[in-house]
């Protein structure tokens, strides 16, 4: 091996390595130079690292494999139990809403009953109302309050009506459905406040209001019951004095006492219905009371005319002696109106004697009356007239000195003091509409 021609790197002679392979009668040489030494080092080393590299993977790739698995399903777990919570809580806020959604509707739905109650009632009280107004009772006069007028928001302190109800109602039903499933529940009421409370609070003001509006009809009630009897007692009071009897309430005239059947326990009901036969009860017998004013002669013949003669013994303008004037006589010029003092049939409407042209009606109860010395009659025997209409024109007929007007009041044939009706009239005027 022979030394190659030196080379100096920095001034110092480079040591270079000659490999000879010999291979039978063939020889060769390499020369290895620093740097490939390096690289096959480098090399090497690179071989190793990765040799050892891939053998610890190989040897530890189940261990690691087995805990990136383990950690995957711990991981799936956890997210899994959170969503089955997050689903209860789902759950939970739904059936709660539709549980309070469920108890909104009963409410609302009871309080529509409560309504078409009150609506029912007005209805059945509008005709004992208008019978009242008919009958000139104060109170049936007063605007009877209505549950439409539980408008919503009708001033600041006004409570909620049944607008308002449904408003919360569609409310409650669209926050239901359009909420997510993760939104908590009843976001829709005012902070702090839930909404069986807030429901709760609408609910026992409208509640309050429809029974208060329920008391002011049975108050109403009341104060035309109590108006009817003590208008009914008191024309019963003045019949009474002039010992005219009132038959009871749908009893015709004449049976008396004729009523019967057998006895059954009364139909139970509620204090409205009660009240509403009580008041239908109290008008029915006020308006028995006035039908019999009206009936009998209660009126003036000749309202203004001066009176000229009374009921009475008086000297007679004939005879000159003592006589029994069996009326009242009032002053009137020849062919003045003179009128029906009361309801009833004519019996008579002739010339009669001294009476001249007489009329005669008879107005049930045993009573009847007569009215004398007309000039000329308006009505014939069999006609209905009512009180106040026109039955003939005054004169001098008959057993007469001059125009006037003989009036007469007759019970059972016997002759009475017309000015005793005719007082309680002035006193019954009052009580009659």
């Amino acid at each position: 091996m022979a030394d190659r021609p030196e080379n100096r790197v920095f001034g110092k002679k480079e040591q270079q390595h000659i490999i000879i392979l010999a291979s039978g009668d063939r020889i060769r040489h390499m020369t290895i130079r620093p740097w490939m030494l390096a690289v096959t080092f480098c090399f090497a080393g690179m071989f190793t690292i990765g040799y050892l590299a891939a053998t610890s993977y190989l040897v530890l790739r189940d261990g690691l494999i087995g805990a990136t698995m383990a950690r995957q399903a711990r991981m799936q777990h956890d997210y899994e139990d959170r969503i089955s919570a997050l689903r209860a809580q789902v759950d939970r806020v739904t059936s709660r809403q539709l549980l309070d959604q469920q108890v909104v509707e009963e409410k609302v739905e009871k309080l529509f009953q409560q309504q078409l109650a009150l609506t029912e009632r007005n209805g059945k009280l509008d005709s004992l109302l208008n019978r009242a107004d008919d009958a000139g009772l104060p109170a049936a006069t007063e605007p009877a309050p209505q549950p439409a007028e539980l408008g919503y928001g009708r001033r600041a302190d006004a409570a909620p009506g049944l607008k308002a109800i449904d408003r919360l109602l569609g409310k409650s039903t669209a926050a239901v459905a359009s909420q997510p499933a993760s939104a908590p529940a009843l976001a829709y009421a005012a902070p702090g406040e839930s909404v069986a409370d807030r429901t709760d609070r609408m609910f026992s003001r409208v509640t309050l209001s429809l029974k208060d509006i329920e008391r002011q009809q049975l108050s109403r009630i009341a104060t035309l019951t109590t108006g009817a009897a003590e208008t009914a007692d008191a024309i019963e009071a003045i019949l009474a004095r002039n010992d005219i009897a009132v038959p009871a309430e749908g009893t015709p005239e004449g049976t008396g006492d004729a009523i019967g059947g057998p006895f059954v326990e009364p139909e139970t009901g509620d204090s409205f219905e009660t009240s509403m036969g009580q008041l239908d009860t109290a008008l029915n017998r006020l308006e028995l009371m006035r039908g019999t004013v009206r009936r009998l002669p209660f009126a003036n013949p000749s309202p203004g005319s001066p009176v000229t003669s009374r009921f009475g013994n008086r000297t007679d303008p004939f005879l000159g002696r003592l006589a029994l004037h069996a009326g009242i006589d009032f002053r009137l010029p020849v062919g003045s109106e003179v009128r029906a003092t009361g309801a009833g049939t004519v019996v008579t409407a002739a010339r009669t004697g001294g009476y001249g042209n007489l009329v005669e009606i008879d107005h049930g109860s045993g009573l009847t009356t007569r009215y004398a010395h007309l000039s000329r009659l308006l009505v014939k025997a069999g006609d209905t007239v009512d009180a106040g209409e026109a039955i003939g024109l005054s004169g001098s007929t008959g057993r007469s000195t001059g125009p006037h007007l003989h009036y007469e009041v007759r019970r059972d044939g016997r002759a009475s003091d017309p000015a005793r009706f005719l007082s309680a009239g002035r006193k019954l005027s009052t009580y009659m509409n």
